[in-house]
């Protein structure tokens, strides 16, 4: 029997003709996040080669991308193979919570690899003096801790408005934004905190995130070394297209008035931005990258050796 203050979750393949195909879909999607966002954390943090600063922030990109899928998709697979679809006002504070403290995270520590790129290219000389491991520890920290009190005043914030009428969130996880539609009371005050918030970790960083890359890109193009130049611009674009796709929904979702979006519009945007971003980033950096490819060949053959010798 349901509480008084269950919310119910709404179903996103809920139109589908083959929601069951649909859900097995997100489920490889997030065994792929899994294990690439996995296997990536595991090579940098256990091959000496990888303790650099540019593949220790790498590593914590993997490890948000790996829990921030991991705060929504077991629930929403549960609820849909369970039948149901409630979740406590408890566990819905919760899940804001993890989002918000992950999904703020990640714009920091995206924006930090961007100032971390810039130095390495632009800047060579003074980047062994300025990127030491303890400047590589504080940025990582700073990304979290700045994730969790922006996540903690804006969870406190939306949980205290008291709800009236149909307590169906059309959403397939608790979202802040379909959470305040249920409320009751005036929230335009707490909608424009949440553009000024979305001005802070969305449009300013991506800003600063777009004039490192082009600063980037221009020291590249004069390069002499074309192998120095395809390895610079192998980085660099990798690192855009994880910016792309993952400041993108997030400015639309945030940065545009909560009416103006069909609710079907801004679960396929969520869906974009926190199940199929957290797959593609490790093979974005893998695949883009020959010395994780190397690095993860040699630890395959190293256990295929083990196997064998085993048996």
């Amino acid at each position: 029997m349901k509480s008084t203050t269950d919310f119910i979750l709404l179903d996103l393949f809920s139109d589908s003709q083959h929601p069951g195909f649909l859900v097995a879909i997100v489920l490889m999607i997030l065994m792929v996040a899994i294990t690439g966002n996995s296997v990536l954390a595991l090579l940098i943090w256990g091959d000496a080669y990888f303790h650099t600063p540019m593949y220790f922030l790498l590593s914590q990109l993997s490890f948000m991308d790996l829990t921030l899928i991991s705060t929504t998709v077991p629930k929403m697979a549960a609820d849909f193979f369970s039948g149901h679809r409630g979740i406590s006002r408890t566990g819905c504070g919760v899940q804001i919570f993890l989002y918000l403290t992950l999904g703020v995270a990640e714009c920091v520590l995206l924006t930090l690899m961007a100032f971390d790129r810039y130095l390495a290219i632009c800047r060579p000389l003074r980047y062994a003096v300025f990127m030491t491991s303890s400047v590589c520890v504080q940025m990582a920290a700073s990304s979290w801790a700045g994730g969790v009190l922006a996540s903690l005043m804006h969870t406190i914030y939306a949980m205290h408005f008291s709800t009236c009428g149909s307590r169906k969130i059309h959403h397939f996880y608790c979202e802040v934004m379909a959470l305040l539609k249920l409320s009751c009371e005036d929230t335009s005050t707490y909608e424009k905190v949440i553009l000024a918030s979305g001005i802070v970790f969305l449009l300013i960083p991506f800003g600063l995130i777009l004039t490192s890359y082009t600063l980037i890109f221009l020291a590249i193009l004069p390069m002499s070394s074309l192998k120095g130049k395809k390895k610079a611009l192998a980085t660099y674009f990798s690192h855009l297209g994880v910016v792309s796709l993952y400041f993108g929904p997030a400015m639309i979702i945030y940065m545009t008035p909560g009416s103006s979006l069909f609710p079907e519009v801004d679960q396929y945007l969520f869906l974009f931005d926190a199940i199929i971003t957290p797959a593609l980033n490790p093979l974005i950096y893998s695949l883009r990258n020959k010395e994780v490819v190397g690095a993860l060949k040699k630890v395959l053959g190293r256990m295929l050796m083990v196997k064998q010798e085993r048996s």
